[in-house]
């Protein structure tokens, strides 16, 4: 695929077919993915590949406790808690492939509001190298924000080191749908030339 029609057809995909994603294929994103650019050179990206049936059944719990807990603080309707909790568990159950993606809190040179940043966008380039490789590759990906919600909750049910900051996760594997166009604002909205 030309780098430009990679970059501009990727798109999110949420179902997909049951087929499992090849190791070896894994292996080839994660190695694209630990290219990605990263400040300072840290590479503070960590990645969790989340295939075992337990695991992913306490991922899930713990993280649609705390979704459980958030929504009812903001005074969610209980219905529309049960129906997000049950969506969110049926995506996470029938993704082929769930690549957890977290921040090592060690790789900071300073202490300072900054150096945290560069290690989130670092971890975040990662991740997208990661979501474009797959696509590449033929794969459908969805980029998932829940963990960034449930960090401790995250790292108690994975028994991740306490250094690994979860920061999202990717739902990856062959689609089983095609996405419907995406409404894009103009460029004279999002640029300023100077």
């Amino acid at each position: 695929m030309q780098p430009m029609r990679l970059l501009i057809t990727r798109r999110s995909i949420r179902r997909f077919r049951p087929s499992p994603v090849p190791d070896d294929l894994v292996r080839r994103l994660l190695e694209t993915a630990i290219r990605a650019p990263s400040a300072h050179n840290l590479q503070p990206w960590r990645f969790v590949i989340v295939q075992d049936s337990g695991a992913r059944a306490r991922l899930g719990r713990a993280l649609t406790e705390k979704m459980r807990l958030d929504m009812a603080a903001e005074g969610a309707d209980a219905a529309l808690i049960a129906a997000r909790v049950e969506r969110s568990l049926r995506r996470l159950n029938e993704a082929p492939l769930v690549i957890l993606f977290c921040r090592d809190v060690r790789m900071v040179r300073v202490d300072a509001p900054e150096e945290h940043l560069m290690g989130v966008q670092s971890v975040a380039n990662a991740a997208l190298y990661l979501l474009l490789a797959a696509h590449a590759e033929g794969l459908g990906g969805n980029w998932i924000c829940w963990p960034l919600y449930a960090q401790a909750e995250t790292c108690a049910a994975l028994n991740l080191p306490s250094t690994w900051e979860p920061q999202g996760m990717l739902f990856l594997g062959y689609p089983a749908e095609e996405p419907g166009e995406k409404t894009l604002r103009l460029l004279e909205e999002v640029v300023q030339w100077m």
